[in-house]
């Protein structure tokens, strides 16, 4: 996406109020107890689903949404907390098998991230990596068993839907650097400040599309799609510093969307049939 684009998404784009009905659905979401992922819980009660679970690294702040969440739907014993750390695989697996013990799950929104200035490892790969790649694609494998397990005939198929970030055009792998779309991009003046986010999202991208293709005949049918939510004031880039957290703070304050904006992508992708499959996500619309 160009910078015209991007400025063009955020400032003049509405995105619309999700309606689709999600009565007697399980929908799961990591990254859940701030943000992006709260305030598409808050959409999907709203819409009538049946439960959700929260997938949180940090069990107290997951209850303290849960509350919110609760009060917000005036009934209880539709949202669980379920602990989730995406820097340690043995929690993404208990999280997976604690999710196959539920008598079924429809949809799948696996939108934990992060980005940081710090490098530092968290099994065997620079944490950012580790996070948005490598745990987001081991859940999403480990689950794909339980959600083609909870397909019904007649039924919509069961979703996974990734989130990644328009941001991946700005990655500084030395393969995209050839292309001639990041050399355009370069010439209108992109430079990523810390090009592990940019390409951990770049990554995210190519494995949903491996992945979606990879299942795309196998029976019962998953739909696997992902997308940008666009730029949107949540806590993700809180902890960045300098000049990059200067600019971040900037656009944060100028063209950012709300976290319930950025919400709405989330629920849209989850709405989605097979003609999204394998597909990336802007604007509540299907793009290259």
């Amino acid at each position: 996406m160009s910078a015209p684009s991007f400025l063009y998404s955020q400032l003049f784009v509405g995105l619309p109020q999700p309606d689709h009905d999600f009565t007697g659905q399980t929908i799961a979401i990591t990254g859940a107890n701030t943000g992006l992922g709260l305030e598409a819980a808050r959409h999907l009660l709203k819409l009538n689903a049946s439960q959700i679970i929260l997938g949180v690294r940090n069990m107290a702040k997951g209850e303290a949404a849960k509350k919110d969440l609760e009060q917000f739907a005036g009934q209880t014993s539709r949202v669980d907390v379920f602990e989730l750390d995406m820097e340690n695989y043995q929690s993404v697996q208990s999280f997976a098998i604690q999710l196959s013990t539920l008598p079924r799950i429809d949809v799948v929104i696996l939108n934990a991230g992060k980005i940081a200035q710090e490098f530092y490892i968290a099994e065997e790969d620079e944490s950012t990596i580790t996070v948005n790649v490598v745990s987001t694609i081991l859940l999403a494998l480990l689950l794909l068993p339980k959600l083609r397990g909870s397909a019904q005939t007649g039924k919509p198929s069961p979703r996974l839907v990734i989130v990644s970030s328009d941001r991946h055009v700005m990655t500084n792998l030395p393969e995209w650097k050839a292309s001639d779309t990041f050399e355009a991009l370069r010439s209108k003046g992109y430079s990523g400040p810390d090009d592990r986010y940019y390409a951990s999202k770049l990554l995210s991208v190519l494995c949903m599309r491996q992945l979606a293709k990879e299942i795309t005949l196998a029976s019962p049918r998953v739909v696997v799609n992902g997308l940008t939510p666009g730029y949107c004031v949540t806590n993700l880039v809180t902890a960045v510093k300098g000049f990059w957290g200067w600019q971040l703070w900037l656009m944060k304050h100028s063209i950012a969307r709300t976290a319930e904006q950025g919400s709405r992508t989330l629920v849209h992708a989850a709405t989605l049939g097979f003609e999204s499959h394998g597909k990336y996500l802007n604007d509540c619309k299907i793009d290259e």
